[in-house]
């Protein structure tokens, strides 16, 4: 990538070169720089895509389609499309049609979101590990609530192996075994291509299983509600962790109705309750309801609690536990190390678990870890989000009432003086000495938003000041404007100006979003220079805001005065109303319309000024023609040809 601040100066310190020269030679230098960074940023997506996102994991790939997988909830997540040309690099890795890039035209994290609420409440089972979230971005208390029934699942302690081999077989091995025992075994796991290796691995023991992942999401209700009977194996991503409840079959319950697990609820002498404990053979090992059985850890507990929660609903039995290898991402990440270091000093074999609280309360301080780590992210996003989320009040605010209200023409007439008294402070400060003023400058920003322009003398402008030039500028834009309006008519001015104002500003916010992401993805950098990235990006965002609305306003006002309505007549075609078409006109109220194409179609909005204007240009004359001694129809009370027909 060429130093382009470097390129130009040599080519401005290039004295062989003529001005015309120099001009086309750094016009090509900015085109070869944004050619070349354009590619480097493809590669660097491509690049992205192989590398750090996997298929069947964050994605997949149905009916030629790159569908992303929802990362907690396992479900698919049609429609949506990663931005900034990584959806297309995974398109193009994945050797599918490559869609189009998407343009993002509103944002808003769904903290702010819910904050839009004016109460906030919810119920889940799995809130407590999150209080300190609910609570310093919702300013919502998280209450545990006591359960229905006793709570009769056993939650084992973790089994470790060293590799994920060794654990895949040790879990195929265990729902052979539950199977046998006709209890009902549902398997958690947390990408959709561990799923399709574990049903891989079942069907070559020949055990008859039901896969739910995002590949099958169609059937989830009829898998679930099968999950419950005897023997039947139920293997899923996390979409089966939360939903309906898993309604166990006849003879899966084995104690009676009434009566506590052995292992769970004990008498005050310490003899269990259950008189059934010995015909079951609980003390062995709990032997009914539905077994859970998770093949990793998440990075989250609140997941990991979901996935235990599918059994022991309303009081029924069953079991829960978690097999773990060394190899898994979580333990790779935290803790492996001084696990491994554990299993060598045992004398741990290939294939030998350990299974001790110690391990399991390991585990779960790495996901608390994890979960801290993560919620820094989420409260970064959010304190990024409040900077958009303030403009977004902003312009929304503006653009509702521009939808709600059929006169804007209060709004327009406020623009007028805000575009006024914007000019006037950058041409004309007040602390400037007259000699000082850029009247020049003043004069053209004016001709190019109102196409006019008051005519002074230099000597006039000591005496009028700013206040004096202000309200003369002011009144001859404001008896123009009346003009126009006569002319077309208050009706349909006010349309013309709502129509207008609503285009503007829907296509200036587009720009001003994508603006703000460019700013958001380089401020980190700021960092490096001992400044905090945050307030850099308020500060900045601000300053882009604030000239977001005075583009608004000043494009929004030069369309006006370059517009105007005529009435064409009704097509030939029944039942066709009549039709505005807005062309482009002057501030005299003489108007000019570019000749279409042959078959191209009349286009119905032209707001080509008269500096950008192509093509032949033919005028539109409007209703009688005027004759050259008739009184000129802008109202002056002098002849056509003394006024407007010069």
């Amino acid at each position: 990538l060429p130093d382009l601040d470097e390129t130009l100066q040599s080519i401005k310190a290039d004295t062989a070169l003529s001005e015309d020269e120099k001009a086309q030679k750094q016009e090509e230098a900015y085109r070869d720089y944004g050619k070349k960074s354009e590619a480097i940023h493809s590669v660097q997506q491509l690049l992205k895509a192989y590398t750090l996102f996997e298929k069947d994991v964050q994605y997949m790939v149905e009916e030629d389609k790159v569908i992303i997988v929802d990362e907690f909830t396992g479900r698919p997540q049609p429609g949506r499309r990663f931005s900034d040309g990584l959806h297309q690099a995974l398109e193009a890795k994945e050797r599918v049609k490559v869609e189009r890039d998407t343009q993002t035209v509103a944002t808003i994290t769904l903290q702010n979101y819910f904050r839009l609420y004016d109460h906030l409440a919810g119920m889940t089972g799995t809130a407590e590990t999150e209080a300190a979230e609910f609570l310093q971005i919702y300013k919502l208390d998280v209450v545990a609530i006591p359960t229905n029934e006793p709570v009769r699942r056993i939650d084992c302690d973790d089994l470790i192996y060293r590799t994920k081999r060794d654990k895949y077989n040790a879990i195929i091995d265990k729902i052979s075994d539950l199977h046998e025992k006709k209890l009902p075994v549902l398997v958690g796991t947390v990408t959709v291509e561990t799923s399709e290796l574990l049903s891989r691995m079942l069907s070559r023991k020949g055990i008859k299983h039901e896969v739910l992942n995002a590949r099958q999401h169609q059937r989830e209700a009829q898998v679930v509600a099968s999950a419950g009977q005897p023997g039947a194996v139920t293997i899923a991503t996390n979409m089966a962790g939360r939903g309906t409840d898993i309604k166990l079959g006849p003879g899966v319950i084995k104690a009676p109705a009434g009566h506590q697990c052995a292992l769970v609820a004990n008498s005050n002498n310490g003899e269990p309750v259950c008189p059934y404990i010995d015909e079951y053979n609980c003390r062995d090992e709990v032997p009914c309801g539905l077994q859970i059985i998770g093949t990793e850890r998440h990075e989250s507990r609140r997941i990991d609690r979901q996935l235990r929660g599918r059994a022991g609903r309303q009081g029924d039995p069953g079991c829960s536990r978690f097999f773990i290898s060394l190899e898994d991402d979580l333990m790779r990440l935290f803790g492996s190390e001084r696990i491994a270091r554990v299993m060598d000093r045992l004398g741990a074999e290939e294939g030998e678990v350990i299974a001790h609280p110690w391990v399991t309360r390991s585990i779960g301080k790495a996901q608390q870890r994890v979960e801290a780590r993560n919620f820094e992210f989420r409260k970064q996003v959010l304190e990024y989000d409040d900077v958009m989320n303030q403009q977004r009040d902003v312009i929304y605010d503006r653009r509702r009432h521009a939808l709600e209200e059929e006169d804007i023409s209060a709004t327009i007439s406020e623009m007028i003086d805000d575009a006024v008294d914007t000019l006037i402070a950058t041409h004309v400060p007040p602390e400037a000495h007259p000699e000082d003023w850029n009247f020049d400058g003043l004069m053209q920003d004016l001709r190019n938003i109102f196409l006019q322009a008051p005519t002074l003398d230099d000597e006039d402008l000591p005496r009028l000041r700013e206040d004096g030039l202000r309200d003369h500028i002011l009144q001859g834009i404001r008896q123009t404007y009346d003009r126009r309006e006569r002319l077309i008519g208050p009706e349909r001015m006010r349309q013309v100006e709502r129509m207008i104002y609503l285009s503007v500003f829907d296509e200036k916010w587009k720009e001003h979003l994508r603006e703000m992401d460019d700013l958001k993805e380089g401020i980190g950098l700021r960092g490096y220079g001992q400044k905090n990235p945050l307030i850099e990006y308020k500060r900045e965002g601000y300053h882009m805001f604030v000239a977001l609305l005075e583009t608004i306003n000043r494009e929004t006002l030069r369309l006006l005065f370059r517009i105007s309505i005529e009435d064409r007549p009704a097509q030939p075609r029944p039942r066709q109303p009549q039709r505005l078409s807005l062309t482009h006109r002057d501030a005299t109220g003489m108007g000019f319309a570019g000749m279409p194409e042959p078959g191209a179609p009349q286009r119905e909005l032209s707001a080509n000024s008269s500096e950008e204007g192509t093509g032949k240009q033919q005028p539109v004359r409007v209703g009688k023609k005027v004759g050259r001694n008739d009184p000129c129809p802008c109202g002056s009370g002098k002849k056509y040809k003394h006024c407007h027909g010069k």
